[in-house]
């Protein structure tokens, strides 16, 4: 999600980012060396979200440049992939950019090391108003913005209207019991047709995880800063996909599927429901044009709690730049409403702009109304050091519950003492 390219590539990144906690950022703390930038330009690593990335950026520069002369602006876009490598070796060089696009849960090693600038000098009422708070605050730290929200998305369930149809299902579920009841129905179709896709791959394992654990009441850290996962509410959300998975409700082999492994199956139109972020929709209209799906909550538990995952990547401004007023006024360009609203759809995420959100392609669009119903509801990644770490143990726990390597209570518990132990440091 991203979003989608980014978030595919972040267990490359998770290396990275021990890396950093091995000691590479101790060094890069060493700011004192100035940023390559000559006085009227302006660079900015960009990340590339798709083939549209490079040509919606070119024309920006010919944008601002037209309406801002004597201010030159250039821009790279690096693939999500290699992106946190690059940005570690020019900082460590002295040799980055003035602004770059970064996932917000590294924000923090940024914060701490005195890489990003603090932008609320340069924000006045008006700017900050422009956007909706739920994605701007993941990028406040210790009540100082030290980004600004690019790209936005959140999660929702899709689900096959032709394979409904077939089962006899008239409704999306409105809880885990009804979707249990509906994935049985499309089993029973038999053939290669599987109810729930449930991903246990890679980037996200986890967070497809979260969606039941927040439906069930528990979060991801608790009130005094432990981790969840011993919870009650962890166990039931995990004895549930396991449930699915030992009654054949899932696809066969669930480790073994990545996130875009499940939406390929669910384009295929092999999969009743899953649960994924909007730009699946670009993707459908696109790849499976004559597929027939729609958008609707994630299931909720026992209570009527529910939980979707928010996700936000951030531009920040370098502290060692030289030409922080020049690169303001790029940031301000940028998140006018007309080039947020190119970017946005382009890239198939939603709208972070107040008044962008109003315009006729969000407020008619229902896909995009499906998801934006549930942002009261979006939780984000704790913005907290070892983070990465502690996502990759909650994957590899229920990666070990899905094979049936342990019991869901003893490998949560265990999965738990790791995590505070990261927490405790």
């Amino acid at each position: 999600m991203p979003l989608a390219y980014r978030e595919k590539q972040q267990g490359n990144r998770k290396m990275l980012i021990r890396k950093w906690k091995a000691g590479l950022l101790a060094r890069l703390s060493i700011l004192a060396l100035a940023s390559s930038a000559d006085a009227g330009e302006v660079r900015m690593t960009v990340a590339e979200y798709s083939a549209k990335t490079g040509p919606y950026f070119e024309e920006v520069k010919k944008a601002f440049e037209a309406e801002n002369p004597g201010i030159t602006l250039n821009f790279e876009v690096v693939p999500w992939d290699v992106l946190l490598q690059k940005l570690t070796t020019d900082i460590s060089a002295g040799t980055n950019a003035d602004l770059s696009i970064i996932g917000t849960r590294w924000l923090i090693d940024f914060v701490q090391q005195g890489i990003a600038e603090p932008l609320d000098g340069y924000m006045n009422d008006e700017f900050k108003g422009r956007f909706i708070e739920t994605f701007l605050s993941p990028s406040v730290l210790d009540g100082k913005t030290y980004g600004l929200p690019i790209a936005a998305s959140a999660r929702a369930m899709y689900y096959n209207k032709d394979l409904f149809e077939k089962a006899g299902i008239k409704n999306p579920p409105a809880n885990w019991d009804e979707l249990k009841a509906d994935a049985a129905k499309i089993k029973a179709l038999g053939g290669e047709n599987y109810g729930f896709g449930l991903q246990g791959k890679e980037i996200e394992t986890d967070v497809y995880y979260y969606y039941a654990m927040w439906s069930y009441g528990t979060e991801i850290l608790n009130k005094d800063g432990t981790s969840g996962l011993s919870t009650p509410g962890a166990l039931e959300a995990a004895k549930l996909y396991k449930s699915m998975i030992d009654d054949g409700l899932t696809q066969p082999g669930v480790t073994s599927y990545a996130r875009e492994d499940v939406q390929n199956l669910f384009k295929q139109g092999k999969v009743g429901m899953m649960i994924t972020a909007p730009f699946l929709s670009n993707q459908i209209k696109e790849e499976a044009p004559n597929l027939k799906y729609g958008v609707a909550a994630i299931p909720a538990g026992p209570t009527g709690a529910r939980g979707t995952y928010g996700v936000t990547d951030s531009v920040i401004m370098f502290q060692n730049s030289k030409n922080k007023e020049e690169a303001w006024k790029v940031l301000d360009f940028l998140f006018q409403k007309d080039w947020r609203a190119k970017f946005t759809q382009n890239e198939g995420f939603l709208p972070v702009n107040k008044e962008e959100a109003k315009m006729d392609y969000y407020v008619n669009n229902a896909d995009l109304a499906a998801f934006t119903a549930l942002l009261p509801d979006a939780r984000f990644a704790p913005v907290i050091p070892g983070w990465e770490e502690i996502a990759d143990i909650t994957s590899n726990a229920m990666q070990s519950i899905y094979l049936g390597k342990g019991e869901p209570d003893a490998v949560l518990k265990d999965a738990a003492a790791k995590a505070d132990a990261i927490l405790k440091k």
